[in-house]
């Protein structure tokens, strides 16, 4: 027999998520003191990356950086300028984008103990986040999310990546983030529709872990809709607390299995927002994907009528558009479409393919089982309840 030199290697991961306000104004210690938290030393550099959309919905927003860094230069150094990104999938599909991120390293000399501040929306922080963890084999990213979506799920995951060969997150990496910081400011002037699109993972977080959180999703519905602070900034916290409580104790959070705990819906949405060349938000793609998946437990005599009505009603309040015309879309053969999204998430992730579904609100479960017969006429049936 060879000589085998075994070894072990563990790692240990901390990263605190933040809920902050007007997080630059330059009476705010909250950003000095996170960064001084992770790093006690003197002065620290920072890489600025900002959304292009939120540029333009907060149009004093890098002079309002610039003066921050100024006012606290005995603790930070800004390093350039701050670098606007495209935000939205583009953002993902576009490689000169990322070629601009890199660049912008590269003339700021950042190097592994610098922090790289992506100030975006999920798409934007996804590939910021990407450039982060392959400068250098890794440098040191600081999210703060500005979107519903983002801050309750994209912003505060482990995950990156970019869109290559028409298909989502074809290239990616896991990187941990060194802190998150969700600034309540920056929600107040999204549009509705993209306030509405963030609250889809909120119904899947609630679908497949917590039932008291889904009944009070059903009871502040109305709040919701209107976009009430104090109901948003608890909708918020909580979805954020239960994707990290999955990250941390669901015993895979880089994913080297075939399980996909956090992805109920997202087989469907994925697919749906290619086929839409992206004319779907990701959070309007999950809310119809999680409507498929309900109706496919339903078909499968996994949850009850009752169940399911009130999944699909809660989703339809929040004003949620359960039917695209993607879904109708055939193949040569007469095959929908939108099935071929199934084994494309199994390739994205290997091994079986793998789906979640529930047994009930507020406990999904994973299955491999999957057929694709019974998984169109659960389109079907849907389509037909929802036009």
């Amino acid at each position: 027999m060879n000589e085998v030199i075994q070894n072990n290697i563990k790692f240990e991961f901390f990263y605190d998520v933040y809920f902050s306000k007007d997080i630059f104004h330059p009476e705010n210690s909250d950003l000095i003191n996170i960064i001084s938290k992770i790093d006690s030393k003197e002065i620290n550099t920072v890489s600025i990356f900002i959304d292009q959309g939120v540029i333009e919905n907060h149009l004093d927003l890098v002079d309002k950086i610039l003066y921050y860094f100024k006012m606290h230069r005995a603790k930070l150094k800004l390093l350039g300028s701050p670098l606007s990104v495209p935000g939205g999938e583009v953002c993902k599909t576009n490689v000169s984008v990322l070629e601009g991120i890199y660049q912008k390293l590269h003339d700021d000399r950042a190097d592994r103990h610098t922090f790289v501040l992506a100030i975006g929306g999920g798409a934007m922080l996804d590939t910021v986040g990407y450039a982060a963890a392959t400068t250098h084999r890794g440098i040191r990213l600081l999210r703060i999310p500005t979107t519903v979506l983002a801050q309750n799920d994209a912003g505060i995951g482990v995950k990156a990546g970019v869109n290559r060969f028409g298909i989502k997150n074809f290239i990616g990496s896991f990187i941990i983030p060194c802190a998150v910081v969700n600034d309540a400011l920056f929600l107040s002037t999204l549009s509705d529709r993209d306030k509405k699109s963030g609250m889809a993972e909120a119904v899947k977080a609630a679908l497949i872990r917590d039932d008291v959180f889904f009944e009070w999703l059903e009871s502040n519905v109305e709040d919701l809709v209107c976009f009430k602070e104090d109901a948003v900034r608890y909708m918020i916290k909580r979805c954020a607390e239960l994707h990290l409580l999955q990250i941390t104790t669901g015993g895979d959070p880089f994913e080297t299995g075939s399980n996909r705990p956090l992805d109920f819906g997202h087989w469907a949405a994925h697919k749906l927002e290619t086929m839409s060349e992206y004319e779907l938000r990701h959070g309007e793609a999950v809310a119809i994907g999680m409507a498929i998946d309900t109706r496919y437990s339903l078909d499968t005599r996994r949850i009850t009528r009752i169940d399911y009505e009130r999944i699909i009603s809660l989703m339809m309040k929040l004003d949620f558009k359960l039917e695209h015309q993607a879904m109708k879309q055939r193949n040569e053969s007469g095959v929908l479409v939108l099935l071929d999204g199934i084994d494309e998430f199994r390739e994205h992730l290997g091994g079986e393919s793998t789906i979640t579904v529930l047994d009930s609100i507020g406990s999904g479960v994973e299955i491999n089982d999957i057929s694709i017969n019974m998984m169109e006429q659960s389109i079907s049936s849907l389509l037909h309840e929802v036009q």
